[in-house]
């Protein structure tokens, strides 16, 4: 079965990450093939928005930790973690939030351009609690999303936050009930996909260039620190400690 399912309906992409046994946890092959359907998504002119979201009710759980541990990455040059967080589409992408939005899976719904979140959706950033760091775009937009005091908060405890909340800050655009999130997505794109899609593209490229501009700078500094977090004992440890399901024993190096 595939890793990624696609429905490209009434110029609207449906991107679903299909991995509801690993809560769609992201390895290297879901990846890639995220990454196509973004690039078909692009392609087409008959597709104006796309939305993302999970199967199985939850939207992801991030990068998969036991495909870490073997040496994987789940990362594409240029594009980064999914295929999508270092250079999201042209094109609106909205991310239809069930469940947990966790670690990467937080960083997937900062990538997109609005968020539609189920009220007991939950959003985290837990990557120190994994001696890892959240470089998939958390560290450098949750704070444009959110007030800078709340964010670090977020970032520095890895303690989740209610969508309920995440809304009152600014990181949700729309509330829904348990199980409504792609339904409110689909009318939302609706109505983006109804206007113009040149002007459309246009004003999310000046709008994106404004929040954003300095992004790419920022994506290849923190990547030199990446490195050096990855090649940690800690990294190794965190992700060895959560597949054998005991408290991590960290070494600070």
């Amino acid at each position: 079965m595939s890793t990624v399912l696609t429905d490209f309906t009434d110029g609207i992409a449906v991107i679903t990450i299909n991995r509801p046994q690993a809560r769609n946890a992201v390895d290297l092959e879901t990846t890639k093939a995220i990454a196509a359907a973004i690039d078909e998504f692009e392609a087409r002119p008959d597709l104006l928005v796309a939305i993302l979201t999970g199967a199985g009710g939850t939207f992801s759980s991030g990068m998969d930790l036991k495909a870490f541990a073997r040496g994987e990455r789940p990362a594409l040059p240029g594009r980064g973690f999914a295929g999508i967080t270092e250079r999201p589409p042209s094109k609106p992408l909205i991310a239809a939030v069930e469940g947990w939005a966790a670690a990467g899976g937080c960083e997937l719904a900062l990538a997109a351009d609005l968020v539609v979140a189920a009220r007991d959706a939950t959003f985290s950033l837990p990557e120190v609690k994994r001696g890892l760091i959240a470089v998939g775009g958390g560290l450098l937009r949750v704070a444009k999303a959110m007030p800078y005091h709340l964010a670090m908060q977020l970032i520095l405890t890895g303690d989740p936050l209610p969508a309920t909340k995440a809304h009152e800050y600014g990181l949700v655009n729309v509330l829904t009930e348990p199980g409504g999130a792609l339904d409110e997505a689909r009318a939302l794109a609706g109505r983006i996909a109804a206007n113009a899609p040149f002007a459309v593209r246009a004003s999310k490229q000046i709008v994106a260039a404004s929040v954003n501009y300095t992004d790419t700078e920022a994506f290849a500094e923190q990547r030199k620190v990446w490195l050096e977090v990855t090649a940690s004992a800690d990294a190794m440890e965190g992700a060895r400690a959560f597949a054998e399901k005991r408290a991590p024993v960290w070494q600070d190096r």
